[in-house]
């Protein structure tokens, strides 16, 4: 049983149970903003929004295609909205911190170790090093 705990207490299991409930607040939101903003747009300028009562009849059953087509055009807007609002932004931040972080290190040119940029002697080879440009 006191594994069982451990397993409970880690961070991973904590860090995705937070992430599921965040998914599932972020998923009405963007449910919503595609439902109620982004569909009467399209309605506006397109004509029908809703396609779910398109259908073909054979025999007795009935093949609702527009409840496809619905979905296609749900997922395509969740899609664009998640990538536009979220993925977009997100690596031109993450683009913009890579840029400032400016490498402290640098090679050495006889044995390849890492060395600190500014080094005159390798700590690895003791080789002396010409200053960095």
């Amino acid at each position: 049983m006191s594994g069982f705990k451990k397993f409970l207490m880690q961070g991973n299991v904590i860090d995705l149970a937070v992430a599921v409930v965040i998914g599932a607040a972020f998923n009405s939101i963007v449910q919503s903003f595609v439902a109620d903003l982004l569909t009467p747009l399209i309605s506006a300028f397109g004509g029908l929004p809703d396609f779910s009562t398109l259908k073909v009849t054979v025999g007795r059953s009935n093949f609702m295609y527009g409840n496809f087509i619905n979905a296609i055009n749900s997922f395509l807007m969740i899609a664009a909205v998640v990538y536009f609002f979220v993925v977009k932004p997100y690596t031109h931040v993450k683009e913009r911190a890579a840029a400032k972080i400016e490498s402290t290190t640098r090679d050495c040119p006889e044995c390849l170790s890492e060395i600190p940029k500014n080094a005159s002697r390798c700590a690895f080879c003791t080789s002396e090093l010409t200053a960095a440009a």
